[in-house]
C-alpha cells in the first residue's frame, strides 16, 4: 500500500506545482480575487482549482490499485471514481466560472451518492439511532440516507475549507482512522482506496500549507467530502463488526460545524441557512486567538496567521478520529464520545466568541 500512497502524492503534488507555475496563463478564470468576503483571509488572487491535482492524484493511485487487483475490485474502483465525478465536476465548474449555485453542488453530491448507492450499493441500512432504524430498514429509507449524509459530508468540507491546510489535513486524519479500523476488520479494498485519497490530499497540502499557494477549491472540497463519506458507508455495508456511530464520530466536526452554523444563523441570527459569515470556529480562532497579527497588513504576516490556525482544527479533528478509531466495534463509548465532544465544542465556540478563551490557546499578545 506504500507504493500506492507514494503514487497518489507524487501525481497530486506534481500536478499541484504544475498549477501554481502555471497561474499567469489561467490565473483570470482559476483564482479567487475576491479578497473580501466573510470568510476570505488571504492577500492576493491565488488558484483554487487544486482539487483538480487531489482528484488526478486519486485516479492514478486507483489505476495502481485495479491493475493489481482482481475483476471484481476492478469494477468497484473504477465505479468509485465514476459516481465521484458529479460532486467533483460541480464544484471544479464553480472554482472556473463562480456561477455554480451551493443548491446545485449539493445536488450534484446527492446524483454522487446516488450513483454510489445503485454501483456500489452504499445505502445506510443501521444507525443506532433511535428513530432512523426503522427508515434504514427501508429500501426507500436506506437510500435516502445515504443520500443525506453523502451530501451533507460533502458540503460541511467546504464549509471548513477557509484555512490554508485546514480542510485537507483533516480529511486525511479522518481518512486515516477510516484506513486503519478497515484494516483491523480485514476489508484491504477500502483501506487502499483511502490511504490513495490520504496520498493525493497531501501532494496538494505540500503546495497549501502554510504559504496558501493554491487553494483546495469547491471541486477538492466536495471530492474529499464525497469519498470519504462514501468510503465510511461502504465500510458499514461491508462490515458488520464495525459500529454505526464510528463513522458519525469521525467526522463529527465537520459535521457539526456544519449544523452548528445552520442553527447559529437561522436561529440565533435570523438569517438564510446558506448565506455564508465569518463566525466559523475556524474564523473565530483566526481573528481572536492570534492576537499578536491583529491590526497588520502585511501580506507575510497574514499568511503566517493563516497558517497558525489550522494546527487547533487539526487537534480538535484528531481528538474524534483517535476515540472513534480505538472503540470503533462499541456503540456505546462512542456515542459518549460524541456527545463529550459536542458538549466541548459547544463550550470552546462560546468562550471564544465572548472573548473568554483559555490564555494558553492565545498566540502572542494584541499589538498596540
Amino acid at each position: 500500500m506504500l507504493s500506492i500512497l507514494a503514487l497518489s502524492f507524487a501525481v497530486a503534488a506534481v500536478v499541484t506545482l504544475l498549477i501554481v507555475r502555471s497561474a499567469h496563463l489561467h490565473g483570470r478564470v482559476s483564482a479567487d480575487h475576491d479578497l473580501s468576503g466573510p470568510q476570505k483571509f488571504h492577500s492576493r488572487a491565488v488558484p483554487r482549482i487544486g482539487g483538480l491535482a487531489i482528484f488526478l492524484g486519486f485516479c492514478g493511485g486507483s489505476l495502481a490499485l485495479a491493475m493489481r487487483s482482481q475483476s471484481a475490485s476492478w469494477q468497484q474502483i473504477g465505479a468509485l471514481v465514476l459516481c465521484s465525478l458529479p460532486a467533483f465536476g460541480a464544484g471544479f465548474l464553480e472554482d472556473l466560472t463562480k456561477n455554480v449555485s451551493p443548491m446545485r453542488r449539493l445536488l450534484a453530491a446527492m446524483l454522487s451518492a446516488g450513483l454510489g448507492a445503485w454501483l456500489l450499493g452504499g445505502v445506510i441500512d443501521r444507525t443506532e439511532i433511535p428513530g432512523l432504524d426503522w427508515i434504514a430498514a427501508t429500501s426507500v429509507g436506506s437510500f435516502l440516507l445515504a443520500l443525506l449524509v453523502v451530501s451533507g459530508v460533502s458540503n460541511s468540507i467546504n464549509i471548513i475549507d477557509g484555512m490554508n491546510g485546514l480542510a485537507s489535513m483533516c480529511t486525511a486524519i479522518m481518512l486515516a482512522g477510516l484506513a486503519y479500523v478497515a484494516l483491523q476488520v480485514g476489508d484491504q479494498l477500502v483501506a487502499a482506496l483511502a490511504i490513495i485519497v490520504i496520498g493525493a490530499a497531501l501532494g496538494f497540502f505540500l503546495w497549501n500549507y502554510p504559504f496558501g499557494l493554491v487553494f483546495l477549491g469547491d471541486g477538492g472540497a466536495y471530492f474529499l467530502g464525497f469519498v470519504l463519506a462514501e468510503l465510511a458507508i461502504l465500510l458499514l455495508v461491508r462490515n458488520e463488526a464495525v459500529s454505526p456511530m464510528f463513522p458519525l464520530l469521525l467526522c463529527v466536526y465537520p459535521v457539526w460545524e456544519t449544523v452548528f452554523s445552520m442553527y447559529r444563523r437561522r436561529v440565533v441570527r435570523g438569517r438564510p441557512m446558506g448565506m455564508p459569515d465569518g463566525i466559523h470556529l475556524h474564523s473565530l480562532i483566526y481573528r481572536r486567538l492570534m492576537r499578536w497579527a491583529l491590526g497588520s497588513k502585511d501580506a507575510a504576516i497574514l499568511t503566517r496567521r493563516n497558517s497558525l490556525t489550522a494546527p487547533y482544527l487539526w487537534v480538535l479533528c484528531s481528538l474524534s478520529v483517535v476515540p472513534a478509531s480505538l472503540w470503533w466495534d462499541d456503540t456505546a463509548t462512542l456515542r459518549w464520545v460524541l456527545m463529550l465532544f459536542v458538549a466541548c465544542y459547544v463550550l470552546l465556540y462560546w468562550r471564544i466568541v465572548r472573548f473568554k478563551a483559555p490564555r494558553w490557546l492565545v498566540v502572542g499578545e494584541r499589538r498596540r
